[in-house]
């Protein structure tokens, strides 16, 4: 008996790699775009990487291809070791086998992070990449110069991609008590994103997950407790569709034709929000003056 109350205990207080087959609630089609979603996670602390180990426990059924990281990679020393420390070994298993990262620049990181070849960013500060119907649209959100701006304009307008999906670290819109709404990049980069329909935006700099309500037609994310917390940082607002304050976390995502899935999932694999999203229609209007 007492052998049998350990075991219970120690499923309650931990993932097991079966489990993950059990929690995944994303359908796994032939042929889909899967990838996953971490941010603020480059500490080298031990909750980043038990974040990497269920990420690599849920690749098992969920075989996701590359990831994409949300600003704030490498929090604190920016040496050799620290890379090693705060990326490479985390994330080895899935470096190993394959699984490519594509960053995007977070207030806690250094430029020169762009020529660090594991990133993807090709010594570039802001860029795109194309993985089946999706086109991904990477910004520097600490540098939002009138180039970028012209860059991204010239980039969406071209693209003739089924699926738009910007990322960047600062949110357009959260609920976080420690940073909230970013109103003023706002103001600058979501005309652009209704004017040339992009549909999804991932973003992070709150220590917390939260997904809003569509917001002009487009659904936001922050994932930005991959790596550091700020437990209770969640306010109560009219724009939370659902969040997570209590533990780190990742996203998983899965697109197929014109649906998109979504999985937040915990640090000891608890699945904290799913559901789905299917892609809108753009249809050209006039964007508000108004700031919700």
């Amino acid at each position: 008996m007492p052998r049998l109350i350990l075991l219970l205990a120690v499923l309650l207080t931990q993932q097991i790699p079966w489990l993950a087959a059990q929690n995944l609630k994303l359908p796994v089609k032939p042929g889909s775009v899967r990838f996953a979603a971490i941010g603020d996670m480059g500490t080298g602390a031990p909750p980043q990487y038990q974040v990497a180990q269920r990420m690599l426990e849920y690749r098992q059924n969920f075989p996701f291809e590359f990831v994409i990281m949300l600003g704030d990679n490498i929090i604190g020393g920016k040496s050799p070791d620290d890379l090693r420390k705060k990326f490479e070994l985390p994330y080895k298993p899935l470096l190993d086998a394959g699984v490519q990262f594509y960053a995007a620049l977070g207030n806690h990181d250094d430029t020169n992070e762009r020529f660090y070849k594991p990133f993807n960013m090709n010594g570039q500060q802001y860029y795109s990449f194309k993985k089946g119907n999706v086109r991904f649209f990477v910004l520097d959100t600490d540098y939002l110069d009138a180039k970028q701006l012209t860059w991204l304009e010239k980039e969406l307008s071209n693209d003739g991609t089924d699926w738009k999906i910007c990322y960047f670290h600062h949110p357009l819109y959260s609920s976080g008590k420690t940073h909230g709404s970013s109103t003023e990049l706002r103001l600058v980069l979501e005309p652009l994103f209704v004017k040339y329909g992009v549909q999804v935006v991932f973003a992070g700099h709150d220590h917390v997950y939260e997904r809003v309500k569509p917001q002009n037609g487009i659904y936001y994310f922050t994932e930005g407790s991959s790596g550091e917390l700020r437990p209770g940082d969640l306010r109560q607002t009219s724009l939370t569709a659902a969040g997570f304050d209590q533990d780190r976390s990742f996203l998983a995502i899965e697109i197929s034709g014109d649906d998109l899935y979504f999985q937040a999932i915990s640090r000891t694999g608890l699945s904290v929000d799913s559901g789905s999203i299917q892609r809108p229609v753009h249809v050209s209007s006039n964007y508000p003056d108004h700031l919700p």
